[in-house]
């Protein structure tokens, strides 16, 4: 499977995740064609090669003129992506980072995101850093990204909003919705603002902190605008394999190639719910659950989790899109340990039932009747389900 990993050496932003892309062979021209199909002006892209340090990286430059600095609010900014021709899995990823970017927004300043003002984050260039970077990837055909942890900066910097932390309060949130992991601060380390709540965003929602072993073939290097003495101010961007399936001491399988969907619903009642489960099982997701969580100001809330192959995530966000309230669903690449499992008929005392065998190591590890059978069974013979279950198993496990 080819991988990338991030190595936020001075920080992460989205033009630091460009620079890299670049650095690593994503033709500038291709992200322009791609951009394009958001049908927006108002900025231009360039390149440049500089040094960070003892790197050499790629520099990108998002300049806007009046247009693009025109201050948009995230509806627009959202509208945007949606409206656009661009892939359909390109502009469901974009829109859950721009929806994690707007949570943490809207959490800092306790404003509904219809009514929050933007600032810093209004202008086109937002756009195209969020879209530019899921483009970037999906250019490059990366199927896993991983990331190391953010490097947590020091000291204050001025926003429009005033004088804030190092750590400004949207990416906190960002990395505390995430559960993100932080690198503390040394005296060796980045200065100021290492991470911009656009580059956190991009990276939490792409990327697994998990830890990979990687067969890295290339590697590159994206610059951020400051070039400070006492750090090299670059993200590293390394490019290789991994394998998808590893054993597992004691049998198991860990296999890759899945998804976790997931979005949070505060305004969708239980009918809703029951119908999208069945929706989303017709329509080949192998697990859907829901968990009650509390949202902002304490309100009820569900959470809809539903596990796929990778190859229909954007097909099933597109469902969940349709079929709920939600305006975005949040995607994250997993893996999963598997046992053995096999399908066998038997014939019991009660009649013809199938059961479920559960192999670990190549022993059996457990056997489950099947429930429409067991059903059948149990009306047939005036018995109770449980009753016709228990014995059904008791019989397979002797024969088996």
């Amino acid at each position: 499977m080819k991988t990338a990993y991030i190595d936020m050496i001075g920080g992460a932003s989205g033009d630091m995740l460009l620079g890299a892309l670049i650095n690593v062979g994503l033709s500038i021209d291709d992200l322009r064609s791609e951009l394009a199909l958001m049908d927006i002006g108002g900025y231009s892209l360039r390149s440049e090669q500089v040094s960070r340090g003892a790197l050499n990286c790629t520099l990108l430059h998002v300049d806007l003129d009046d247009e693009g600095q025109r201050r948009r609010g995230w509806d627009e900014l959202s509208d945007t992506i949606e409206s656009s021709r661009l892939p359909e899995e390109v502009r469901i990823k974009s829109i859950e980072v721009l929806d994690r970017l707007t949570d943490a927004e809207s959490v800092v300043h306790g404003v509904d995101r219809h009514h929050l003002t933007p600032h810093e984050l209004g202008t086109v260039d937002t756009l195209v850093d969020i879209v530019g970077v899921i483009v970037g990837f999906r250019l490059l055909g990366i199927e896993q990204i991983w990331a190391g942890p953010f490097p947590a900066g020091t000291g204050f910097i001025m926003s429009d909003h005033g004088r804030i932390p190092g750590i400004a309060p949207a990416t906190a949130q960002i990395y505390a919705a995430a559960n993100a992991p932080i690198r503390s601060a040394t005296q060796w380390g980045p200065k100021g603002e290492t991470v911009t709540p656009s580059g956190a965003s991009l990276v939490t929602s792409i990327a697994s902190f998990d830890q990979a072993e990687i067969s890295v073939s290339k590697i590159g290097y994206g610059a951020g605008s400051r070039n400070p003495d006492d750090y090299p101010n670059a993200l590293g961007l390394w490019i290789g394999e991994t394998k998808t399936n590893s054993g597992l001491s004691g049998g198991g399988l860990l296999t890759g190639g899945l998804a976790l969907l997931e979005t949070n619903i505060d305004d969708m009642g239980g009918e809703g719910f029951g119908y999208v489960q069945e929706r989303l099982i017709e329509d080949g997701a192998l697990d859907v659950w829901m968990t009650p969580i509390q949202m902002k100001k304490n309100r009820p809330a569900v959470l809809l989790s539903v596990l796929v192959k990778e190859d229909d995530a954007a097909r099933t966000a597109m469902v969940i899109l349709r079929e709920t309230s939600t305006l975005g669903v949040r995607h994250r690449v997993i893996e999963r340990y598997t046992a053995d499992r096999e399908i066998m008929e038997v014939e019991t005392s009660l009649g013809t039932a199938r059961v479920k065998i559960k192999r670990v190591a190549g022993d059996v590890a457990g056997i489950s009747p099947e429930y429409e059978d067991c059903r059948a069974l149990a009306i047939k013979n005036g018995m109770t389900l449980a009753e016709v279950m228990r014995r059904v198993g008791d019989e397979a496990r002797a024969r088996i």
